[in-house]
């Protein structure tokens, strides 16, 4: 009897546990679809937002992301005001297909332009777009970078303007300011900077010892060359970090406390071109006041493409389903959640001056990355088709890039810089399969071109670099100059 009385209590308990955990779920999962609190009330007192891109600079060079010999104070002053995101992704480290990303919420292969210097999708409603339909004024100060017009249709935009003995045109900070000073409705604004790409400042004197080194260039320590253009670049930083405190220095002269600002940079400038995470990652710094609390970090993974979604909940609409980005609104307003279980990343070195055939896709958890080099020399051969002229291109692609493996698997956790490719060690398998699978199927509902198995090596084109062809970078033999025809080419104007 007593043990009959023993399993009720406990079957009783057991119901009224579950019934607990879910109403508490059920509460936590309305509260982050509801986000309502006191201190927003974002949906009838709308933000204005404005977003500063920097333009090819590593997260490593960040006061507040670890690098003491970098001056960044305008970035670490937004980071102890805000969030500082230790996991935020572009998903290709190249200027014009990052900058889509944001614009857009699709990953590259989706919008169209995953090549440099190309459009994005003609059908597409970008940002200017979706906030317009919130009833926001939409604006880009700055570089631009994107195509075409009618996408990308700015209420107003102001370009860089040239600055006298600096390596770089400013951001046009009168228009900004001006802006800022008379602005009568809810604004968007993305203020572009071209700092700190380069040309890059000439130091004399450059010293290795204000340099911070780190296992991807501490090869370099003792070339003097590289050394004095990493102080150049230092150097380039510190100024956009002038034009940084400059524009913060308006917004809190002109806008009110219900102003959410981003500071960010398109990708890394060590890993251009590549999907490693010198290339990938970027930083990730939000200031909300009164609603994002100060000094605090987040590690929770989140993409460009997020950022488009995330603003027109916080505009007071419903982001599009077709959209790959989330809105990470929930983070900003305290909720630790998951927005993603992946990242994503692209690389494609065509249509660029150093153009080659190499084409690369990667996925990332917090913890692992796998990546496939699908014109790695070990696959070759069954790259090649029964055309020589293009088979002599997707044969230089190959071997300009022979020490970079079929196949990667990196344990983030332990190999932060991704030193050590693990891939076949039979502990992982299970990993890279599962890591594999997931990436093969994103590449189907992205409609890449690039088959999952080695074999029918495309090369692409637009109206750019073409292979067959010189650049100021690269010279080719001349038995293979002109030797391509239009249809040897994938065509990606309208992909």
């Amino acid at each position: 009897m007593k043990s009959v009385f023993t399993i009720h209590l406990f079957l009783v308990i057991g119901i009224l546990i579950l019934v607990g955990c879910k109403q508490n779920k059920d509460k936590s999962l309305q509260s982050v679809k509801s986000i309502d609190s006191d201190s927003t009330n974002y949906k009838t007192n709308r933000p204005n937002i404005v977003f500063f891109l920097a333009d090819d600079q590593d997260i490593y060079d960040y006061g507040c992301y670890g690098n003491e010999k970098v001056r960044t104070p305008a970035v670490d002053r937004l980071a102890k005001e805000g969030m500082l995101f230790e996991n935020a992704f572009t998903g290709q480290a190249i200027c014009a297909p990052s900058r889509a990303q944001l614009f857009t919420g699709k990953y590259p292969l989706k919008n169209g332009c995953f090549a440099n210097h190309t459009k994005a999708k003609p059908n597409l409603k970008s940002i200017t777009a979706h906030m317009k339909s919130s009833g926001y004024e939409v604006v880009l100060a700055g570089k631009s970078h994107v195509k075409p017009d009618k996408v990308f249709n700015w209420d107003k935009e102001w370009n860089p303007v040239p600055k006298e003995e600096l390596p770089r045109d400013y951001i046009p900070l009168d228009s900004i300011e001006h802006y800022f000073k008379h602005v009568k409705k809810p604004f968007c604004m993305f203020i572009a900077s071209k700092y700190p790409h380069g040309e890059y400042f000439d130091v004399t004197n450059a010293s290795a010892e204000e340099i911070k080194f780190y296992p991807f260039n501490k090869h370099k320590k003792n070339s003097q060359s590289f050394v004095k253009k990493k102080a150049g670049y230092y150097r380039n930083i510190e100024e956009d970090n002038k034009q940084l405190e400059l524009v913060l220095e308006q917004v809190d002269k002109y806008l009110d406390k219900n102003t959410l600002f981003i500071y960010s940079a398109d990708h890394g400038v060590s890993g251009k071109f590549t999907v490693k995470d010198i290339g990938l990652k970027v930083p990730f710094v939000v200031r909300w006041p009164e609603v994002v609390k100060a000094g605090t970090k987040s590690n929770q993974l989140i993409h460009y493409t997020d950022v488009l979604p995330t603003f027109v909940q916080i505009a007071g609409g419903e982001p599009d389903t077709t959209l790959d980005g989330k809105s990470f609104l929930p983070i900003l307003l305290g909720h630790d959640i998951e927005i993603h279980e992946y990242v994503y990343g692209v690389r494609t070195n065509q249509n660029i001056l150093q153009a080659s055939v190499f084409p690369s896709r990667m996925i990332r958890n917090k913890r692992y990355k796998y990546i496939r080099n699908f014109n790695s020399i070990e696959v070759l051969d069954t790259n090649l088709g029964n055309k020589a002229n293009v088979n002599a291109f997707i044969r230089r692609g190959a071997e300009k890039f022979k020490d970079e493996p079929f196949e990667e698997l990196y344990d983030l956790q332990n190999d932060p810089f991704e030193e050590h490719n693990i891939i076949g060690l039979p502990e992982f398998k299970s990993v890279q399969n599962k890591l594999k699978k997931d990436m093969f199927s994103w590449m189907k509902e992205q409609g890449d071109f690039l088959n999952t198995e080695p074999g029918n090596m495309p090369i692409i084109t637009a109206n750019g670099f073409r292979l067959d062809q010189n650049t100021r970078m690269r010279t080719i033999p001349d038995s293979l100059l002109n030797t391509l025809n239009d249809e040897d080419y994938l065509s990606i104007e309208h992909w």
